[in-house]
């Protein structure tokens, strides 16, 4: 479904990716696992096209799409939920909800609220709640939900468990297995090496900006490098 090939960017004269290989399979959950500042969210950025690439090739379904603009790429299915959240908080649960549908699933607005209010009971109990006045991580809920109105073919989804609570953390990680579980792609972009590793059904290691490890969890569990640099074993 997605393949990055060689991809190279940054910011001014910095370069922040240097050389990326990833592939996504459909119907996968991949993990694209690191550290905060070794590039990850730099790679969803310009995957999504809200930055250009300098080099390398990023292709979508077979289409090439490096550079595009990020409306493009939304109107193809790979849709972004960025880290942060980034929802609207002045405006109700149902509006931002409904702005996910702006570009891509208008057709299907409706129908497509109720089916996150079927995933997300507790923001169905919000609809009219502003979003500001949400907790952490039913704002987390809203953002994914959001994504969701655009109808993914692929989510990527940046940093989700980010300021959650232990017990909200495995709520999210559970969700993010039941998308999965209902068909949806997800690139799941994460520092949660460890809950990462039990939903993915693959994983790439990123360090300064560089693909360290890659492969099936379980092998890259018992890898030493891993364990050293990651999981703080010796």
């Amino acid at each position: 479904m997605l393949e990055v090939s060689g991809l190279r960017a940054g910011y001014g004269a910095v370069e922040v990716l240097r050389g990326i290989d990833l592939s996504i399979a459909a119907g996968q959950i991949v993990a694209l696992l690191g550290s905060n500042g070794v590039g990850k969210t730099t790679f969803s950025s310009v995957v999504t096209g809200l930055m250009r690439p300098w080099g390398g090739t990023i292709r979508f379904r077979g289409e090439a799409i490096g550079g595009l603009p990020a409306r493009a790429t939304v109107a193809r299915g790979l849709i972004h939920v960025p880290e942060g959240r980034h929802i609207f908080p002045n405006l109700t649960v149902r509006e931002n909800l409904e702005l996910g549908a702006y570009r891509r699933g208008k057709p299907n607005r409706e129908a497509n609220i109720e089916r996150v209010a079927a995933v997300f009971p507790r923001l169905k109990e919000r609809f009219a709640q502003k979003a500001g006045t949400l907790s952490g991580g039913e704002q987390q809920m809203l953002a994914i939900g959001r994504g969701m109105m655009a109808e993914p073919e692929l989510l990527i989804l940046d940093e989700p468990s980010i300021g959650l609570s232990p017990l909200l953390v495995e709520e999210m990680f559970a969700l993010i297995r039941r998308l999965a579980d209902d068909g949806l792609t997800i690139l799941l972009v994460e520092q949660n090496v460890l809950q990462s590793m039990e939903i993915a059904s693959h994983a790439f290691v990123m360090e300064n900006g560089e693909i360290r490890l890659s492969g099936r969890p379980a092998e890259l569990m018992e890898d030493p490098e891993l364990q050293r640099s990651y999981l703080g074993l010796a």
